[in-house]
């Protein structure tokens, strides 16, 4: 068998990274771990070729060479799809999908011939079974929850690690919360499946001894789903492993806020390498968090549990919603001011939408409120259902946020006061500069300091943090330039806002 695996090309977005990735000579931001992890479990003996159209286009060549043509994708991804299907058809390939695509939506995609959803460990097993007897079915729709132990090594050999900003690898699957707009539940279930640490050692062995060095994102929903193992075993484990490797990756992940109650699990975080985590802040409204079942960020200080997790040298990235129906007016001042307080610079803030398989989705469903599908980009200005709020009021006072928290002259202010507060552990490998960081500084000076109007600010925030707290230089670039992406992200020309780069 020939096998052409598909990731399609996402639409542009604010976690694609798009614009800053040109900085360092980069396509994409990271690989399509699930799509490699699927090609790890078809049969060693066929022929596979792996297609990123995030990095490069596909051919009608790579189709006609192909037996089979696997797509994995997102709902991001939607109209990417829509292009390979009919590229596939033209030449009369079978098409096999899954993913969090296809397995929230089957109804959506009658075109393909097969659809392997659900968890890959479960499913693409049973349907090359069916394969090699020649009597494959459409769907393959099973309900269990695999043992992680299950799942392979991904097939890393597909792979141009050079065409990558950052590698990724899972540890677990499934979230204890159920907010009601995430469908992570309903993909992956409510109580987080693990691998030992034994097999997660063994995964970042595989990325090190093909030569990789740099970031590593650990694509977990909630990486501290089960603190006790965590604690116990897996962070013990990698810090070891860190250091007789003499530190070759720095971590990204995500986790929930209450990371900042336990002083233990945030220092050994901080002395594995994490650099970065993504915390779903949502609201500084109580009735917000309340509506959407966030239970875990009510009654606390959302701002101290951010300052806490920031003063271990651990950034927080965040995402914040606006659209709630208890959302008055006034949230707009509200997440405004406390982005600013907060110094989190990489604030993602979308309207709120209702993706299928959500108990939003399903309440809005009910009440007759639901107009279309799932863009699967909550920064788009758009929003699958009827607000509450007046929607004009709503777009405007959305359009006012992104307007200031990412305008030169507050967002330059922000990572000035991230940087002065931020404290990472300081450690020298040389195996981790690159030619591509140089040119990323002479890009981002030229283009930053020279090109970009609101100049002025970005070379005060330059020289203010020379004089006060000169190593974390990179640190302010890196933000700069993501800076830089931002506004373009939102200055885009199916946006209809424009950033006063003046101010």
């Amino acid at each position: 068998m020939n096998i052409l695996l598909v990731y399609p090309r996402y639409a542009e977005s604010f976690w694609g990274f798009t614009h800053a990735l040109k900085f360092i000579g980069k396509k994409a931001a990271y690989p399509p771990l699930g799509l490699l992890t699927v090609a790890a479990l078809l049969p060693a003996a066929w022929d596979k070729r792996l297609i990123d159209m995030n990095v490069k286009q596909i051919t009608e060549s790579d189709v006609k060479w192909a037996d089979y043509v696997f797509i994995s994708a997102m709902a991001i991804q939607r109209d990417s799809v829509s292009d390979v299907v009919k590229l596939s058809k033209k030449y009369g390939k079978k098409i096999v999908a899954g993913g969090p695509l296809f397995t929230m939506e089957p109804d959506e995609f009658p075109e393909i011939d097969h659809l392997v959803l659900n968890e890959g460990e479960v499913t693409v097993p049973q349907f090359l079974a069916d394969l090699e007897k020649g009597s494959p079915r459409r769907v393959y729709d099973a309900r269990d929850w695999p043992k992680l132990s299950d799942s392979p090594i991904p097939l890393w050999d597909l792979l141009n690690f050079k065409e990558y900003a950052s590698m990724s690898v899972q540890f677990s699957r499934g979230c204890p919360y159920h907010c009601d707009f995430c469908n992570i539940t309903s993909l992956f279930g409510k109580n987080p499946r693990l691998k030992s640490a034994g097999q997660l050692l063994e995964e970042l062995d595989s990325l090190y001894y093909r030569g990789w060095r740099g970031g590593v994102f650990v694509v977990d929903d909630n990486f501290i789903g089960n603190k006790n193992f965590i604690k116990r075993e897996v962070l013990p484990a990698l810090i070891r492993w860190m250091k007789d490797k003499k530190y070759p990756f720095t971590f990204i992940t995500e986790a929930s806020v209450n990371l900042a109650d336990d002083d233990e699990l945030l220092s050994l975080m901080r002395e594995a390498g994490f650099s970065t985590i993504f915390v779903g802040i949502e609201t500084p409204s109580e009735e917000g968090l309340e509506e959407c079942n966030k239970f875990q960020n009510v009654n606390r200080s959302l701002l101290d549990s951010v300052k806490k997790i920031q003063s271990q040298g651990i950034q927080v990235s965040a995402g914040f919603i606006v659209g709630f129906d208890s959302d008055t007016t006034g949230i707009f001042d509200r997440m405004i001011s406390f982005i600013e307080q907060s110094s989190i610079t990489t604030a993602m803030v979308g309207l709120l939408n209702a993706p299928q398989g959500t108990r939003l989705f399903d309440r809005l469903n009910a009440e007759k409120r639901i107009l279309s599908g799932f863009s699967g980009n909550n920064t788009d200005f758009f929003m699958n259902f009827i607000p509450k709020m007046e929607p004009q009021k709503l777009i405007e006072g959305y359009k006012r946020i992104v307007t200031t928290i990412y305008s030169p002259e507050v967002y330059y202010k922000r990572i000035l006061a991230f940087v002065k507060e931020f404290k990472p552990i300081s450690r020298t490998n040389l195996s981790l500069l690159r030619f591509y960081y140089l040119r990323a500084f002479c890009r981002a000076t030229w283009m930053l300091g020279f090109i970009e109007k609101g100049k002025k600010h970005y070379w005060k925030m330059i020289l203010s943090t020379l004089i006060k707290c000169p190593r974390r230089l990179p640190d302010a670039i890196t933000l700069a330039v993501y800076g830089f992406h931002f506004r373009k992200i939102f200055n885009r020309p199916n946006s209809d806002v424009a950033l006063d780069d003046n101010k």
